[in-house]
């Protein structure tokens, strides 16, 4: 998903699923330079950063990355909320920990709580690619990881639909396909 701030502070979301290919531009010589093709990850992680970098120009004052926190971070993640598309029903819903409620209801929309967690990842990763010191990455403060585990239970009560972490699978040790010595008798006594 795209996400886009124009000059009035308003965004745009446009859904993509392409590729973009990035080439050189042409050189004065005869060969032709391979062209390089980012990852949809790579795309994202570029389109967010873009987005982030425009958030920051047009906060008041406008703001720069060096003087950004994880307060302005959390400033950013409400923001998104306006744009979700996620029904989060309130205390007073009947429809409170219903993950399907047979009727509509006036709860807001908000942004999901995995694709929150999954932007600050992107984003957490691009500060640090585009030169940021990993101890002064806002993305990863504390305050932005208690702001996740908030959304996350709160929507998890709210949808009636538990995050639970999963477990990783652990890869079966490759067993040799020769057959186990034959163990010797026991012993008579």
């Amino acid at each position: 998903m795209d996400t886009f701030l124009n000059p009035n502070s308003t965004i745009t979301m446009i859904a993509t699923t392409t590729t973009t290919t990035i080439s050189s531009p042409p050189s004065s010589s005869s060969s032709t330079s391979p062209s390089t093709t980012l990852s949809r990850y790579e795309n994202q992680k570029r389109r967010d950063w873009n987005t982030f970098g425009q958030y920051l120009q047009n906060h008041r004052p406008p703001l720069s990355l060096p003087r950004c926190s994880g307060a302005h971070v959390l400033e950013f993640l409400r923001y998104l909320d306006q744009f979700g598309k996620t029904k989060v029903h309130t205390n007073l819903c009947p429809f409170f920990g219903h993950p399907n409620p047979p009727a509509p209801c006036p709860c807001p929309l908000r942004q999901a709580w995995g694709s929150l967690d999954a932007l600050i990842g992107r984003l957490r990763a691009a500060f640090e690619e585009n030169g940021g010191q990993p101890e002064n990455n806002p993305f990863g403060a504390r305050a932005v990881r208690l702001y996740l585990r908030e959304v996350r239970d709160s929507q998890s009560k709210a949808r009636g639909i538990s995050y639970e972490k999963k477990k990783r699978k652990r890869p079966v040790p490759a067993v040799a396909s020769a057959p186990l010595p034959a163990l010797p008798p026991p012993p008579n006594r």
